[in-house]
C-alpha cells in the first residue's frame, strides 16, 4: 500500500522510470565508450560522468524495486550516441552528447530528485568542455575544409547558372564550371596557406626567447629589469614586481608561456591548404556533374541545383553539430544562403543574356 507523499506506481509511471533506467544505463556505457578512446584526464573525466549517471540509474531501480522488470533498450537517441561512441569516438559524438544533455527531462519531472536535474545540466557543460577540446584540435582544418566546401558549391554552381542563363552553349557551360573549380581550389588552397602560416608565425614572434630565460640567473640582484617583462606580458607594476622578486630568489619559476593550444587551433599551414584545396574541389564539381553525365539545358540545370542543395544541407548540418547548435536550422541557413547567390548570378545572367542578344 502506498504511503502519503509516494509517486503512485501505474502502469504508465512505471513504464517511464524503466525507461528512465534504460537510458541512464545506455548513457553510462556511452561514456565509459568515449573514456576508452581517451587517456589521462579526458579519460577520468567521461568516467566520472558515467559514475554519476550510474548513480542516476540507481534512482530509477530503487523506486522501481520489485517492479524493475527486464530491461529496456534506451532510447534510439541514445542507441545511435552508443554506436557512434564505440566506433568513433570522436568530437562529433560528444557535440551529440551535448545537446542530448541539455534536453534532460528531469527538471520538469516530479519524481526525479533536484540534484538529478542539476547533475544533468553541469554534465552537459562537462560536455561542453571537453567538445571544445576536440573542436580547437580541428578548428583550422575542419574551418579550412566548411569553407572550401562552401565555396566551391556556391561559387561554382553560380558560374554555371549564370553562364547558362547567358545563352553559352552547353560546352561552354562545362569548360567554365571545370576552369571555375580548378581556379578556385588552387586560389583557395594557395589562400589558406598564407593565412595560417602567417598566423603560426605571429604566434611564433609572440613566444619568449627561451635564451631571455637563461640569463635569469646573471641579473644582478638589486638592479634589473625583469620586473618589466611581466608588466610587458599584462601584470600590475605591483603584481611584476612581487613575481620578479620571487623569480630570483628561487621562489617561482619564470613562466614558460606555451602556444601549443593556439597553433594546436589553426592547424598547420599545409594541412589547412591541402584540406581547402580538396573540399573546394569537391563541392565544386557537384554543378559541374550533371554536364559531365550529359545532360544539357534545364535538365542540367535543375539536377545540379539539387545536387548543391543537399550538399549545402549535409555540410550546414554537421557545422551545426559540431558548434552545438541546431542541425536543422544551420542546414536551412546554408541552403538559403546558396540558394539566395544562384537566384542573383542566375539572374543577372539573364539579364546580360538579354540586352547583348
Amino acid at each position: 500500500m502506498s504511503t502519503v507523499g509516494a509517486p503512485k506506481r501505474d502502469a504508465r509511471t512505471l513504464r517511464r522510470w524503466r525507461q528512465y533506467l534504460a537510458d541512464e544505463r545506455a548513457e553510462a556505457a556511452v561514456y565509459r565508450d568515449l573514456a576508452s578512446r581517451r587517456h589521462g584526464e579526458e579519460r577520468e573525466i567521461l568516467l566520472s560522468l558515467a559514475e554519476a549517471e550510474g548513480r542516476h540509474a540507481a534512482h530509477w531501480e530503487e523506486l522501481l524495486g520489485i517492479d524493475v522488470g527486464l530491461p529496456l533498450r534506451g532510447d534510439l537517441r541514445t542507441r545511435v550516441l552508443a554506436w557512434l561512441a564505440r566506433h568513433f569516438g570522436s568530437v562529433f559524438v560528444l557535440a551529440l552528447v551535448q545537446r542530448a544533455e541539455a534536453r534532460s527531462p528531469y527538471a520538469d519531472d516530479a519524481d526525479a530528485t533536484e540534484a538529478m536535474a542539476a547533475d544533468e545540466r553541469i554534465h552537459g557543460e562537462v560536455v561542453r568542455g571537453l567538445a571544445t577540446r576536440g573542436r580547437a584540435r580541428l578548428s583550422g582544418t575542419f574551418r579550412a575544409a566548411v569553407f572550401g566546401a562552401n565555396d566551391g558549391l556556391v561559387s561554382n554552381l553560380s558560374l554555371v547558372l549564370g553562364i547558362s542563363a547567358g545563352g553559352a552553349a552547353n560546352r561552354t557551360v562545362l569548360l567554365a564550371g571545370v576552369a571555375g573549380l580548378l581556379a578556385g581550389a588552387l586560389s583557395m588552397g594557395a589562400g589558406e596557406y598564407v593565412s595560417v602560416r602567417s598566423q603560426r608565425e605571429l604566434l611564433e614572434a609572440s613566444t619568449p626567447d627561451p635564451e631571455a630565460r637563461s640569463a635569469v640567473g646573471q641579473l644582478d640582484v638589486d638592479a634589473n629589469e625583469l620586473a618589466l617583462v611581466y608588466r610587458a606580458r599584462g601584470m600590475d607594476a605591483a603584481q611584476a614586481e612581487a613575481h620578479a622578486g620571487e623569480v630570483m630568489n628561487g621562489l617561482a619559476l619564470e613562466p614558460a608561456e606555451d602556444l601549443a593550444d593556439e597553433h594546436e587551433a589553426i592547424g598547420t599551414g599545409l594541412g589547412a591548404a591541402t584540406s581547402s584545396f580538396l573540399f573546394f574541389a569537391s563541392g565544386a564539381v557537384i554543378p559541374v556533374l550533371p554536364f559531365l553525365l550529359g545532360l544539357t539545358g534545364g535538365s542540367a540545370l535543375l539536377v545540379a541545383g539539387v545536387l548543391v542543395g543537399l550538399a549545402l544541407l549535409g555540410t550546414g548540418a554537421v557545422v551545426g553539430l559540431l558548434s552545438g547548435g541546431p542541425p536543422l536550422r544551420r542546414a536551412l541557413r546554408q541552403l538559403g544562403i546558396g540558394a539566395a547567390a544562384a537566384a542573383i548570378t542566375y539572374g543577372l545572367g539573364t539579364l546580360f543574356g538579354t540586352t547583348t542578344g
